[in-house]
């Protein structure tokens, strides 16, 4: 057994399939995998949370928390990880302090044991609920840097926010790098000096978008990183996490072995294999997901922001206008304080920069998420705002400076009241808190007994 072993949180049951197939892997694709997943020894398997939970109800016509209850009997030996947007939750909105305990306390209940917490804007003050109630009721809590490159990110900035979070209670800092912009030498540095810095685990997250991944994982492995994100093979590497057979076999025999058995991992890949195949068959699996692309370092916008940008293009009959929309992207970035590019704000840069070019005219028209950024709505923004460019969005607003959710009212009652009569577990008050459009929809399908009916209520849910 090895001095200090490497500790793994496979990702194939959450970021493996949503980065690769849209996150259209049902409970029954899981299932099958999980006696032997429960016998391989990972740190966690993350299997909740990001875009699941709104894909679960919105496209595969499951329930979310049934899911998780699944796989909690299905996976007793193993730890179960989930991705939380702090004050956003699983939404795309800021939502109550009293709902945020609620689903923290809920997701515990019914099987989660670290909930992973991040901010887009890394503005604590949007993770301190979550942080609060997730130790509450018992979980691990994991809070996440949004890693970034800009002007005002460097690593000193990185170390004084994973020294605030450890200081809020954090029992892991994660470094969430969501586009493969952490290289490996840069990796090591920031690591050796976080791990100097901190008395708590440090645990890596990234992707292998531009091709260096693997190399990203390797040289956290010799600074002394404690986990490392990685996914089975049949869904990692491309915009997906690097796989994990590969680091694996890398590191056995050295003082980083993680301990981890080939053979139940190829065992594990072979199951998982055939439903990456079917998705493939399918169309869901795009060839494009599973390519390396080093233009994401130019432009550090992550594979689903590239698709969104596509679609949008297309959509104005503008796919011409592609690479100068993404020349506009770091220039809207910059305006706007140099938010990382990751859910919600990587869509509110994405979105301004194409009106910005498709107007004919810088800032002629703002979206109503550009002007709430600006406001302060979503938190404090990293870095010098172009204040020019603010009073043009928002005149003479006042500026939010305060916690966001200190300006929201308990939520949570109305929520129950609205629904009086038509559900009564909590958890499906909190999915129709997160999903209001959504939910309605779900509830009726899934409470139709008869399979003829139920399948009359079936819409096409295509993207």
């Amino acid at each position: 057994m090895s001095v200090n072993p490497l500790k793994i949180t496979d990702t194939v049951l959450r970021d493996g399939h949503q980065s690769q197939a849209a996150t259209r892997m049902r409970t029954e694709d899981m299932i099958e995998a999980c006696p032997v997943l429960d016998k391989i020894g990972y740190w966690s398997i993350e299997c909740w949370g990001g875009a699941t939970f709104d894909a679960c109800m919105r496209f595969l016509n499951e329930d979310p928390w049934e899911r998780l209850r699944t796989l909690r009997k299905a996976l007793p030996n193993t730890r179960l990880q989930m991705l939380l947007r702090g004050q956003n939750l699983l939404g795309y909105k800021h939502y109550a302090d009293d709902v945020v305990e609620e689903f923290c306390k809920k997701a515990i209940e019914n099987g989660i044991d670290i909930i992973r917490i991040f901010d887009a804007l890394n503005d604590t003050r949007n993770m301190e609920a979550a942080v609060k109630y997730t130790k509450k009721y018992g979980g691990t809590v994991e809070a996440a840097i949004s890693y970034t490159v800009s002007p005002v990110h460097n690593e000193d900035y990185f170390i004084n926010l994973a020294q605030e979070l450890q200081e809020m209670g954090a029992d892991t800092i994660c470094i969430k790098d969501m586009a493969n912009l952490l290289l490996p030498y840069d990796a090591y540095s920031l690591i050796t000096r976080m791990k100097k810095s901190l008395s708590i685990p440090v645990h890596l997250h990234t992707h292998n978008t531009t091709g260096t991944g693997d190399m990203t994982n390797l040289m956290a492995a010799q600074a002394g990183v404690d986990i490392v994100d990685t996914c089975l093979s049949p869904f990692g590497n491309g915009t997906s996490q690097p796989a994990t057979e590969p680091l694996v076999a890398a590191l056995k025999g050295t003082d980083r072995d993680t301990g981890l058995d080939l053979k139940a991992l190829s065992e594990a890949a072979v199951y998982f294999r055939k439903v990456a195949q079917r998705f493939q068959n399918e169309g869901i699996i795009d060839p494009k997901v599973l390519r390396v692309d080093t233009n994401t370092l130019l432009y550090q916008v992550p594979g689903g922001m590239l698709s969104n940008l596509i679609s949008q293009l297309k959509q104005a009959n503008a796919e011409n206008r592609f690479y100068d929309v993404l020349n506009e992207i770091p220039k809207v970035r910059a305006d706007f304080g140099y938010p990382p590019l990751v859910t919600p704000t990587s869509q509110i840069v994405g979105s301004q920069a194409v009106l910005n070019v498709l107007s004919g005219e810088r800032y002629k028209i703002f979206t109503k998420e550009s002007k709430g950024l600006l406001r302060g709505e979503y938190g404090k923004l990293p870095g010098k705002v172009n204040e020019e460019i603010r009073k043009k969005a928002i005149g003479n607003a006042e500026i939010i400076t305060c916690r966001p959710a200190d300006l929201i009212k308990p939520e949570l009652e109305a929520y129950r009241e609205e629904l009086k009569g038509t559900v009564s577990s909590t958890e499906d008050i909190l999915s129709y808190a997160l999903f209001p459009q959504v939910a309605p929809g779900f509830f009726k399908k899934r409470d139709c007994k008869e399979p003829d009916v139920r399948e009359f209520f079936v819409e096409d849910c295509s993207e």
